[in-house]
């Protein structure tokens, strides 16, 4: 059973977590508010079965042995519920009536407390959010409710008011970099790659570093920025047609050929390999490094944010990839 010791980047509120059970200080409502993939979920189980566990030993709670911790395990527990809701934008108040309301003012089966847990909290709509507040104003002792979302600016100023609110923080490459090549067995170039894509989000970074189709794309983004100066004009329409594959995931595919030519201006800069995202591929970045100049390669950086925008704007995509590809091809020709 994954522990409190398992959660890194997030020590503010494991410290909350911890200090609440240990002093018998728990909240009766909390807001847990990070975007998707930064671990809400994970903390919210680790948290209501530590509340729950039945062992002695206050700093390994969990225990992932006693009873309540195995009904934990299994989802199975009969005094935590999730609240699920049929509609797949909108958590209306008879769901909250029904799982929520309705059920609270029955005691706990087997625990001191009962929890619930609202996942995607932000999809409750106004009414629900007034029902919802009635019960955090006078819960009973027992009672404690949690709101998973990724956005807290969604909720009523008086629901955020009566929560304990604990905003997710970004996670440090460094930690996800260790985490991705110690507990996922990725590659070091690999997980530094997926650790700089995702913005502090370790969910995120875990998806793109087990992805194949995410290494595929970076290889043939490699491949194409390795090639790039040689081309001739109808080979580089030839791989505008080849990208049109990644067209849904373009926005990575630019932000991999804008880590490159980073990694190509910073060792220009520093003659520093130590540094470099794409190490395997040192000996093609040193050789760009040395051909192209520091305004062509600020040029190159660029005409890809440039390329981000127009797509985003909905110019054509063709016309885009191709403007891009060519204005790299030449900077690249000094």
């Amino acid at each position: 059973m994954i522990n409190f010791r398992d959660i890194i980047g997030q020590e503010h509120i494991v410290n909350h977590f911890v200090n609440a059970i240990d002093t018998q200080k728990i909240s009766h409502a909390y807001i847990l508010n990070g975007e998707a993939g930064t671990g809400k979920k994970t903390l919210a189980r680790i948290f209501t079965a530590a509340v729950q566990c039945e062992g002695e030993d206050i700093g390994n709670k969990p225990c992932g042995e006693c009873h309540s911790c195995r009904q934990c395990l299994t989802d199975n527990h009969p005094d935590i519920k999730w609240i699920t809701h049929d509609k797949p934008n909108t958590i209306s108040v008879d769901d909250v009536r029904e799982q929520l309301n309705g059920d609270i003012i029955i005691r706990p089966y087997s625990s001191r407390y009962k929890i619930y847990i609202i996942d995607e909290a932000q999809k409750l709509n106004i009414a629900a959010q007034n029902a919802i507040l009635k019960t955090i104003e006078e819960p009973p002792k027992y009672a404690i409710i949690l709101l998973l979302t990724n956005n807290a600016a969604a909720f009523l100023p008086t629901i955020i008011s009566r929560c304990v609110l604990l905003n997710i923080r970004a996670v440090g490459e460094k930690q996800i970099v260790k985490y991705l090549m110690e507990k996922e067995i990725i590659p070091d170039y690999t997980a530094k790659i997926a650790a700089a894509f995702s913005g502090g989000n370790l969910g995120k970074a875990i998806s793109l570093g087990t992805s194949e189709h995410f290494n595929q794309l970076r290889d043939n983004v490699i491949q194409v920025v390795s090639h790039i100066k040689d081309m001739e004009t109808a080979e580089l329409l030839g791989t505008v047609k080849m990208v049109e594959a990644y067209k849904l995931e373009i926005d990575d595919y630019i932000n991999v050929m804008i880590m490159w030519y980073r990694d190509v201006l910073l060792y220009k800069a520093a003659q520093d390999a130590n540094s470099l995202l794409f190490k395997e591929a040192f000996s093609e970045i040193k050789r760009q490094a040395a051909k192209c100049s520091f305004h062509g390669l600020q040029e190159i950086l660029e005409v890809l944010d440039m390329a981000k925008v127009r797509i985003k704007a909905n110019v054509n995509f063709d016309l885009t990839i191709q403007l891009m590809f060519l204005t790299i091809n030449e900077r690249m020709k000094g």
